[in-house]
């Protein structure tokens, strides 16, 4: 039976990084609702409460009933979560004048506590939140303050949790911490969790690549037997991990389709298909690109240009699985963090997610999805079990409605000739472009499994790798903004054509992202590349926004 942690979500933006950061720890993990606990299920070893946008004051607020787990199974509560613990457990969460919101130190720690092995004292931290803690539970203790913060980490140790709404004998403890281990700024974050989920609730870790593959590898074969299966194929690393890995399963019984819209990247879609040819798997091209541009004719909303997407791929896409009478499956290449965001507790909907969805009935096909469990860095991990080449790998994500979402206006196959050649330009330089990293920033990047091109490791001098821009970047890509035209000058003549803007996001999950900090020599570069190069483009911009509030998309 296989080990899990279980993560009950009150909304925050940071959940999937606790997962993340407990999968990385080789422990498998799910992301369930506040309110979805497993109560019978006994492979949970642990419980992780998460962050929330809401107050434990607001009448809205998120809540669970503790009863089902505390007493049986150990429970660290982070931010809201703790505040939550305090609050429901007879302790006193207040309102503060201001947020506490950044870096803060552990001035005062225990380091006797099984939560703090391993920490040095001043142990920097993150916090983020706009109530505080002003009163614990009884029988609870502190273990842990900042210089602003009393209550920044406490525990009951194994014994009697006591409460006005219930009273339950623990036989597991009780942990609390106000700020965020999950996030890259406590700089001690993964040594809390590992403490928590390998230490404290007994992690055999035995969640890896290898052991995913072999289950999945044995799994697929009991589920499908001799059963056809239908695979689209986008060209990103998900659908390619996925179709490798049901071929390593059900072999010849696997047919991909890959259908080519007319906005994919220049030269992408012959370029996938070779790659598709070396790694053994049988693909049908279709290139349905005057059909797409026909049907968007004029369009120039960015919803309406998904759904139109949407449709057509479905309507071609059927077209050639019938063609397979045979076929009894589809499989899609969904991950996780697709399903956590389809099933959103908030219910807001930002914009329409290509990857999750009912499937058209007329097909009459069963849903496979074998990296549904799936974080995207634990697809790439995968993928390289599988003996798969890096590039496909190291892909960066890609919109499935392809460029259509990065030119701002109507599409026309003149416009997306535009937008393939700069970003052509753009994502060569960053393959092309390598940068030197040292020390911490180093061990990051190979702990990540960012291919290197120099490697020279030292455990007494400071280390030192080569990698490329485009693998530390996490997405990256041209936005044509059609509606607009600049003024510029090329020789003597005046020209009067479209501005481009660059966009690159460093990010571990893409649910926050930071813009990337590219050189001032790359960007000049790339920036006089461009205009030089390519037709009707006469000045680059570089996107310096964040998200949140901003999206990695334009659209």
């Amino acid at each position: 039976m296989q080990q899990k942690i279980v993560i009950l979500d009150f909304g925050s933006q940071t959940t999937q990084l606790i997962g993340r950061r407990v999968r990385e720890l080789d422990t498998f993990c799910e992301i369930l609702p506040y309110n979805k606990f497993p109560k019978d299920d006994p492979s949970v070893i642990g419980v992780i409460l998460s962050g929330s946008p809401y107050s434990v004051h607001d009448p809205e607020a998120f809540k669970v009933d503790l009863s089902q787990f505390i007493g049986r199974l150990p429970v660290l509560g982070i931010c809201y979560g703790a505040q939550f613990l305090s609050h429901t457990l007879g302790g006193k969460v207040e309102k503060t004048d201001s947020r506490e919101y950044g870096r803060a130190h552990l001035e005062s720690i225990d380091l006797s506590n099984p939560l703090f092995k391993g920490f040095e004292k001043g142990s920097q931290v993150w916090m983020s939140h706009g109530d505080t803690i002003t009163a614990i539970p009884e029988g609870f203790q502190v273990i842990g303050s900042t210089k602003d913060v009393k209550n920044a980490a406490f525990w009951c140790a194994p014994g009697k949790v006591q409460s006005s709404k219930f009273k339950v004998q623990s036989s597991k403890g009780v942990w609390a911490v106000q700020f965020h281990p999950e996030v890259y700024h406590t700089l001690q974050g993964t040594q809390l969790l590992k403490n928590f989920v390998v230490d404290i609730c007994g992690s055999t870790q035995e969640w890896s690549a290898a052991s995913f593959v072999d289950s999945t590898v044995a799994e697929l074969k009991a589920q499908l037997g001799n059963d056809r299966v239908i695979l689209g194929l986008s060209g990103g690393v998900d659908s390619s991990v996925a179709a490798v890995l049901l071929n390593k399963a059900i072999g010849k019984n696997l047919t991909c389709i890959f259908v080519d819209h007319g906005m994919l990247r220049k030269n992408e879609f012959q370029q996938v298909m070779d790659d598709y040819k070396v790694l053994g798997l049988n693909v049908i091209g279709v290139d349905a690109s005057e059909k797409f541009f026909a049907d968007l004719a004029g369009v120039s909303d960015p919803e309406q240009k998904r759904k139109i997407i949407g449709r057509d791929f479905v309507e071609v896409f059927n077209a050639e699985a019938k063609k397979i009478t045979d076929a009894k499956w589809l499989a899609q290449g969904t991950i996780y963090p697709d399903r956590i965001e389809s099933l959103n507790i908030t219910g807001k909907v930002i914009k329409s997610h290509h990857n999750v969805g009912g499937l058209p009935k007329e097909m009459n096909l069963q849903l496979c999805e074998p990296l549904k469990w799936l974080f995207k860095d634990e697809v790439r991990r995968v993928g390289r079990q599988l003996g798969m080449p890096e590039h496909l790998i190291t892909r960066h994500p890609f919109p499935g409605p392809g460029l259509a979402v990065r030119i701002l206006g109507d599409i026309t196959p003149e416009k997306v000739r535009i937008l393939q050649d700069a970003d052509d330009i753009y994502i060569r330089g960053l393959r092309e472009y390598k940068v030197k990293l040292s020390g911490e920033e180093a061990r990051r990047v190979l702990q990540a499994g960012v291919p290197t091109v120099n490697c020279q490791l030292s455990t007494v001098n400071s280390d030192e790798v080569e990698v490329s821009l485009y693998d530390q970047i996490w997405q990256a890509g041209v936005i044509l903004l059609s509606k607009v035209r600049s003024v510029g000058v090329m020789g003597d003549e005046r020209t009067y054509e479209h501005p481009v803007a660059l966009r690159a996001v460093t990010s571990t999950d893409a649910m926050t992202a930071d813009w990337a900090h590219l050189p001032y020599d790359f960007m000049a570069k790339v920036s006089n590349e461009i205009i030089n190069k390519v037709r009707g483009v006469n000045r680059v911009c570089y996107d310096i926004s964040s998200k949140p509030p901003s999206t990695i998309e334009w659209e």
